[in-house]
């Protein structure tokens, strides 16, 4: 018969297996990279995994510098435009997950990413980040994109970097 803790702990071992990859968040700007990071997100179903939170977050700060440079008219025009193709975009996504078989909750949030991303993820209290290395605007960083070495730093929960 095994020690008693030996017992004890491989059964905390197994629950947390079952919780591990429960509620995955899945920021997205729709670059190849987080596309990349999608098919990762799939696979995890076979480690538990049950539910996904897509997040797309429109910065701010890119939107304000337009909207000083464009007519109120042509800003609109823009603003509509880009909300069209976003939803495109998480349509698409959402295919992908009901067809892996997976829940899944589609945000679309206005901010700084870094600042959403971590907010979502304690809002949804979700068990693990899955975020590519570089989004569309990788010129900022190197090595590592800013908002996926800011989320690393921040982040309270394991964050799944996907390379490109």
């Amino acid at each position: 018969m095994a020690h008693p803790l030996l017992y004890k702990f491989s059964h905390i071992l197994k629950q947390r297996k079952l919780k591990m990859f429960q509620k995955i968040l899945y920021p997205t700007d729709f670059s190849d990279v987080a596309e990349k990071a999608l098919t990762y997100i799939k696979k995890l179903k076979d480690s538990g995994a049950k539910e996904v939170v897509v997040l797309h977050v429109i910065d701010e700060r890119g939107f304000d510098r337009l909207h000083r440079f464009m007519g109120e008219e042509k800003f609109k025009d823009l603003k509509k435009y880009r909300e069209e193709e976003v939803q495109k975009h998480l349509k698409g996504i959402a295919k992908e997950l009901a067809e892996a078989g997976l829940k899944f909750t589609l945000r679309v949030e206005t901010g700084i990413p870094v600042r959403e991303i971590l907010r979502v993820e304690k809002e949804e209290d979700v068990s693990a980040l899955v975020i590519g290395s570089h989004g569309m605007s990788n010129l900022q960083e190197l090595f590592l994109g800013s908002v996926s070495e800011k989320v690393i730093r921040r982040s309270k929960t394991p964050v799944f970097i996907i390379k490109r």
